[in-house]
């Protein structure tokens, strides 16, 4: 596969991943728990590290990082902190839905075709990583 191609949708990734970033930070504002606190933090700090590794990636391959969310994930943030949930359950209610559409579902149709084998592996961590906190948020409104 072309490397620009690759690099595009790498970087269609990591603005993703900045909209993650951002939706965490919203949560971790508007929560009042503790413990609820605590794990949207470390799901920001993972979700930050996937970012580092995305970004190095792409300049691996002679590209240039994107730094922000982009204009239209700039919009979706924008709009995200004036509909977050007041209740702790609808908060992670909409962090489930927003690693289930778009850090899982979304960037597995995003990278589908011919990627490099390191390219590959970067990106299945970084869609496992959602996939295990789409797992415990889940598992986190179970117990309430």
């Amino acid at each position: 596969m072309d490397n620009q191609i690759v690099i595009e949708e790498l970087n269609t990734l990591l603005r993703g991943q900045y909209m993650g970033i951002r939706s965490f930070e919203h949560y971790i504002q508007q929560v009042n728990e503790e413990d609820m606190k605590h794990t949207f933090q470390q799901m920001q700090q993972e979700i930050k590290q996937n970012s580092q590794k995305i970004a190095e990636r792409i300049q691996n391959l002679g590209g240039v990082p994107a730094d922000d969310e982009g204009v239209s994930g700039s919009m979706h943030s924008f709009m995200h902190k004036f509909m977050i949930p007041d209740t702790t359950e609808g908060m992670i209610s909409d962090a489930v839905k927003g690693e289930e559409q778009y850090g899982v579902h979304y960037s597995e149709e995003l990278v589908k075709g011919d990627l490099d084998s390191e390219t590959q592996r970067i990106v299945e961590e970084v869609i496992d990583v959602q996939r295990r906190h789409v797992e415990k948020l889940k598992s986190l409104l179970n117990k309430n």
